[in-house]
């Protein structure tokens, strides 16, 4: 029993180092998209051209939108319609969010499924930028494939979670318009 205690304890902190490093990675591109689009100023006014430094901010703005996804999710953030499901309460409440989260565990590993294969087909085809930097497109396709792989853990998390009755609800803020 202990032995069990001891692993879940272990997986839930492997599970929370990794949702906080993705909020990491994409707080630092955050600020990689600062740098560029301050670079991109810096550039015009001094009379110079960076290229590809609108690519790279819309390549590290897509990253960080993506790696941002699961730590989001996991602090209960993303906007919920709770119109229904707010009115349920004990095991008609239970059954809605095991549906509701075994819809976003199926449309999440799809997603992460997919940005993984169009990553690797990327790769495969040699597939470049249109734009003047020519980056290899399986580069920035990267970190949506990560992103939406821990998306995708993220919400099986919760889903067993909810499973095992140790999912904290998440509290939609009410409306003030009622």
């Amino acid at each position: 029993m202990t032995h069990t205690i001891a692993v879940v304890t272990a997986m839930r902190k492997i599970l929370d180092r990794i949702y906080d490093g993705t909020i990491w990675l994409a707080a630092l591109f955050m600020i990689s998209i600062l740098a560029a689009v301050l670079t991109s100023i810096v550039s015009r006014v001094s009379g110079f051209h960076v290229p590809g430094i609108d690519a790279y901010a819309g390549y590290t703005m897509a990253g960080a939108g993506f790696l941002a996804l699961a730590h989001t999710l996991k602090r209960g953030e993303h906007i919920r319609v709770t119109l229904l499901i707010g009115k349920l309460k004990g095991t008609h409440r239970r059954f809605a969010e095991i549906c509701v989260l075994s819809a976003g565990v199926l449309i999440s590993g799809l997603l992460a499924w997919f940005s993984i294969l169009h990553c690797l087909n990327s790769y495969e085809f040699n597939d470049i930028s249109v734009s003047n930097d020519a980056t290899p497109m399986w580069i920035p396709q990267t970190t949506m494939a990560l992103g939406t792989l821990v998306f995708f853990i993220a919400f099986l998390d919760e889903w067993i979670l909810e499973f095992r009755g140790q999912r904290a609800s998440p509290q939609a803020e009410e409306s003030h318009y009622e």
